[in-house]
């Protein structure tokens, strides 16, 4: 991973406590299991799957989210020199995102059943959404000049924020401000796909910490196509096929990378193989409703099944790798 620039980087040693070093990429965790939980949620209509596993799973995203939270805040209050090198970092930057996107997620799994508390973390969402990508984008185009290696998928984080805004904004009566931010993801999303595609095929590859990010590729198409299907009404319409079929066509090329996955080591970076998998797997239950096509269903019922097998997989290695102290440490 590409260094920081930032001269506050070099004061996080690893004299330091491991909460200093505790990532900003964390909040992916918390993104991996909210997707798990609307995945779940969504297989209770499409495959009649019953609702105690969606409610265990938003248990865990409050718990995940909560516990990471507060720890980051700790770290901001006692190593604000810590959190100015990930924001002054090429790579790290495009994670604060995760934060707001994060509670977009949670505000859209409690809408079925407690409008008003998801209304109120909805809100708080989308006002840190606009906030941190106005501040991401401000400072990859004001700051200083990036180099082709900086860029990576992690950089379509903030565009798939503003993606995410309409699929609770537009039933919670948002529809406009749903408008804005879906076009704002849009058009980052186009801007940032040709971005990735040049530098991953005209520049070194990824390094080894990175290239799980390229997961991330599905969610933009997947997370759209779902917000389309809000904000037309329908979804099943030519422009969400394209988007629908796009995310297919990026999990297959993804797919061919998977096995340089399996020889790399734990990093937290591999929870960026969760919420896109989630997102693919909802929009194709979602399709298969809208389309009324068994195949979707069973792409969705699959995609599902791999999700869970994923999320259980990145619980088990996250817990084992803080049991021997692999995470949190200077890099």
């Amino acid at each position: 991973m590409a260094q920081a620039t930032h001269p506050g980087a070099a004061e996080a040693t690893a004299a330091e406590p491991r909460l200093a070093h505790l990532p900003i990429s964390f909040f992916a965790a918390v993104m991996g299991l909210a997707g798990l939980t609307l995945a779940l949620h969504a297989s209770q209509s499409a495959l009649g799957l019953p609702g105690w596993p969606a409610q265990a799973a938003l248990w865990a995203t409050l718990a995940a989210f909560a516990g990471i939270a507060v720890l980051y805040g700790l770290k901001a209050a006692r190593y604000p020199h810590a959190v100015a090198a990930e924001w002054h970092h090429p790579v790290k930057l495009a994670f604060f995102p995760a934060i707001s996107i994060s509670l977009l997620l949670i505000a859209t799994a409690l809408a079925p059943d407690a409008e008003g508390v998801a209304r109120l973390v909805w809100l708080a969402g989308v006002a840190g959404q606009g906030a941190l990508t106005v501040a991401v984008v401000s400072g990859w185009i004001g700051r200083r000049p990036f180099q082709p290696m900086h860029v990576s998928p992690a950089w379509f984080i903030p565009a798939v924020g503003n993606v995410v805004v309409p699929i609770a904004g537009v039933p919670l009566g948002y529809v406009e401000v749903s408008w804005l931010f879906f076009s704002a993801g849009l058009i980052f999303w186009l801007v940032l796909l040709t971005l990735v595609v040049n530098r991953l095929i005209f520049h070194d590859p990824l390094p080894g910490r990175l290239l799980p990010t390229l997961v991330i590729l599905i969610a933009p198409p997947a997370v759209a196509f779902l917000a389309w299907a809000q904000l037309s009404g329908g979804g099943a319409d030519p422009f969400g096929r394209i988007l629908l079929n796009a995310a297919y066509v990026f999990a297959a090329i993804v797919a061919v990378q998977v096995p340089k996955l399996f020889r790399l080591p734990f990093a937290l970076s591999f929870w960026a193989l969760s919420f896109p998998v989630a997102a693919l797997g909802i929009a194709s239950m979602r399709f298969a409703a809208l389309a009324a096509s068994p195949a979707h269903l069973w792409i969705g019922a699959g995609v599902l099944a791999l999700l869970v097998v994923i999320v259980v997989g990145l619980i088990a290695r996250t817990g084992l790798a803080m049991v021997r102290g692999e995470i949190c440490l200077p890099e």
